[in-house]
């Protein structure tokens, strides 16, 4: 009985050290770490949607761009961190596939962190052209891809931006040659300058271009057409049975990070999205604001390593 007693007494302590904790948290200047570099959708999704985090939380909010090998650079600095909840990971669902891609990992994706929420679904990229090439819609894209060498940017091996090209390629019949370079602000400026002529930025980063004339919109790769951008047709409108999302983006932190801080953090997001002004960007831009619960994102985020680990398979993508 009294081992019993002793054992409920230190499980009350834990529950309201905990919840002192999360009443507490936080206290200081909290990081995000953005596993890419500057420019790219995920960097651009998170200086809107963290401006209004730190208003929920009380704190500033440093995001910390680490960008490199997919995202692996950055996540790897998140893992090592300490669990207090002032270092989190804000990444896209290149995270969920770089397992299927990459031989060796410096970290389990399961084991050393803990899932957080989704911020967002994304429902397409952008096709975007450099001005110069002769094609001006999806067709006559294929049309010159099965004449002449077509190189397209993404922002690395096995990112969706990646697997979007070897879809379409796949289901329109073509060959491209991938250039994948180190983030999405890079591979985009490759597309402007020239140095590639096809690029799948996310419509947060490739509608401004497309609309100051830098690049040439031929297609959106979701289902539905964009709603900022209504007179891009999709590219299954010219080639059946092509869509390609654009994932997630989605906030962890290190395992081992208290519940009750987990759960803070969640509730915070989960009202910034909220925000009008914020909600509004994300939408306008191609994505779905999402902001599941901790346990319930767990599942689906766990469920996608397989899903994604299937895609990789199909667009034989070989680890390295």
């Amino acid at each position: 009985m009294r081992r019993l007693i002793a054992l409920l007494f230190a499980a009350s302590a834990l529950v309201a050290w905990s919840n002192a904790w999360a009443q507490a948290y936080p206290s200081r200047p909290i990081r995000v770490v953005i596993p890419f570099p500057p420019g790219g959708n995920v960097d651009t999704f998170a200086r809107v949607l963290y401006r209004q985090v730190e208003i929920e939380l009380g704190q500033p909010i440093v995001l910390d761009n680490r960008g490199g090998a997919n995202g692996i650079l950055g996540a790897d600095v998140v893992a090592n961190a300490t669990p207090d909840g002032y270092t989190l990971l804000n990444t896209s669902f290149a995270f969920a596939v770089n397992p299927s891609i990459v031989k060796k990992m410096p970290f389990d994706i399961v084991k050393d962190f803990v899932p957080v929420t989704d911020v967002a679904l994304g429902l397409g990229y952008l096709m975007v052209a450099n001005p110069t090439l002769p094609a001006k819609n999806v067709k006559e894209l294929i049309a010159l891809a099965k004449k002449q060498q077509v190189r397209y940017s993404t922002a690395g091996i096995g990112n969706g931006q990646h697997l979007a090209g070897a879809l379409f390629e796949q289901k329109a019949g073509v060959e491209m040659l991938h250039v994948p370079y180190k983030g999405g602000g890079p591979a985009l400026t490759a597309v402007i300058g020239g140095e590639v002529q096809i690029h799948y930025p996310a419509a947060s980063v490739g509608a401004p271009q497309v609309k100051a004339g830098r690049v040439r919109a031929l297609g959106f790769t979701g289902e539905k057409r964009l709603v900022s951008l209504p007179d891009v047709p999709t590219v299954g409108e010219s080639v059946p049975g092509y869509v390609a999302d654009a994932g997630w983006h989605a906030v962890f932190a290190p395992a081992k990070t208290p519940a009750a801080v987990v759960n803070r953090v969640h509730a915070a997001i989960q009202k910034a999205l909220r925000v009008p002004e914020v909600r509004d960007h994300f939408v306008s831009n191609g994505y779905q604001p999402q902001a599941n619960p901790p346990a319930e994102w767990a599942k689906m985020y766990r469920s996608d390593i397989k899903r994604f680990a299937d895609i990789a398979r199909i667009a034989k993508i070989e680890p390295q």
